[in-house]
């Protein structure tokens, strides 16, 4: 067990496989990290949308935020849904065929590479920024299909401040080397910055997770 190392991006294949092999069972890791229960349905209200509404997700795994995401456009809006794994992606289109969702469009793309037919009002990644190796690519790639106006959403986990979080660390690279392969070190809230000043940012259960928001001017 390698308490020293430092956190170092996989490759795009890796993750992918990874999260293959991880898509039957994801569930159980919100149990292991102590999602909070009511983080990603106060994370999509922070999109603000209306009925007829477009959102994308950028990482939507199984399809965790379908319904809220679903229930917050209505039956006129539209979900669009990118994953790079394409197990997760086939949780995801079961749930959607189970449910009768039609206004609903996955696909199985690159965070930094897929393409809209549209630009949407909402854009959010909900635990899937701190996987992406090459996050501020796709982060950039989300922002172009925003619409003025809009917003674009992160919820993720993240180490407390101060000397518990320097402590933990090397535990939190370890185990999510094992496991779920998120950087601990990103800093989306400062990234958000480098696109535009209307940032805004709100941190859950003792500083272990977040939400930053950014509107599109």
């Amino acid at each position: 067990m390698n308490f020293m190392a430092k956190w170092v991006d996989y490759d795009t294949p890796f993750v992918r496989q990874r999260y293959n092999r991880l898509a039957r069972f994801f569930v159980f890791f919100e149990w292991l990290f102590l999602l909070p229960r009511s983080i990603r349905s106060k994370a999509i209200s922070r999109l603000e949308l209306k009925r007829g509404s477009r959102v994308l997700e950028v990482g939507c795994g199984t399809g965790r935020n379908l319904a809220p995401l679903l229930e917050a456009v209505g039956a006129e809006g539209h979900v669009y849904g990118v994953d790079l794994s394409e197990g997760m992606l086939v949780e995801a289109e079961e749930l959607c065929t189970q449910r009768e969702w039609h206004n609903v469009e996955l696909m199985r793309a690159d965070a930094a590479e897929y393409v809209l037919p549209e630009l949407v009002d909402g854009a959010i990644f909900s635990l899937s920024y701190a996987v992406i190796p090459h996050h501020r690519d796709a982060l950039r790639h989300a922002w172009k299909q925003l619409r003025p106006g809009g917003y674009l959403v992160i919820m993720d986990a993240k180490l407390p401040s101060g000397i518990l979080g320097k402590m933990l660390h090397p535990f939190v690279v370890w185990t999510s080397k094992l496991t779920v392969l998120g950087n601990p070190d990103v800093r989306p809230w400062d990234e958000l910055k480098e696109l535009t000043d209307d940032v805004d940012y709100e941190e859950s259960q003792f500083g272990t997770y977040y939400i930053c928001r950014a509107r599109k001017r």
